[in-house]
C-alpha cells in the first residue's frame, strides 16, 4: 500500500506524530505502508529546518525511499524558509520560491506539486494529520 501524508494541524503534528510515532517506523521499516510525499504547512515546515533533529533524520530517510518533501510555498516564505516570489490570489501558479535554511531536498511547492507525485507512485491514500 501506498500513502502520502499531509501535515495539516496545528500544534505538535510534526514533532509528535511524524517524529515520534512515523519517522521511528519509517527508519526501521515497520510503517506498513509506502511513503510516496509529505505536504507540510503552517507551523509544520519548521521541522524542515536545516539542524532541526527530527528534520535531519527526515531528510535521511526520505533520500533512501525517494520521499518527496513539500513545503507549502506560502507557508514557507511567511517562516523565512524560502526566498522567491509567492503572494496573492495566484500565489500557488506563480514561479516557486526556493527552499532556504532547510533540510536537503526540501521542495516548495502547493498541491499540485503533492498530487504530481501521488499519481506517478500510484498512492492509495492520502491522510491528512
Amino acid at each position: 500500500m501506498k500513502v502520502a501524508y499531509v501535515f495539516n494541524t496545528s500544534g505538535r503534528t510534526a514533532t509528535y506524530k511524524l517524529g515520534n510515532m512515523i519517522l521511528p517506523q519509517l527508519e526501521n521499516g515497520t510503517l506498513g505502508a509506502d511513503v510516496s510525499a509529505m505536504l507540510f504547512f503552517d507551523d509544520n515546515n519548521f521541522i524542515l529546518r536545516k539542524g532541526d533533529s527530527i528534520g535531519e533524520r527526515l531528510a535521511k530517510v526520505a533520500a533512501e525511499k525517494q520521499i518527496l518533501l513539500v513545503s507549502c510555498s506560502q507557508c514557507s516564505m511567511e517562516r523565512g524558509l524560502s526566498q522567491g516570489n509567492c503572494c496573492g490570489e495566484d500565489a500557488c501558479t506563480l514561479d516557486k520560491p526556493e527552499a532556504v535554511n532547510c533540510i536537503e531536498n526540501v521542495t516548495c511547492g502547493c498541491w499540485g506539486d503533492f498530487f504530481a507525485k501521488c499519481k506517478a507512485d500510484g498512492v492509495d491514500h492520502v491522510i491528512t494529520l
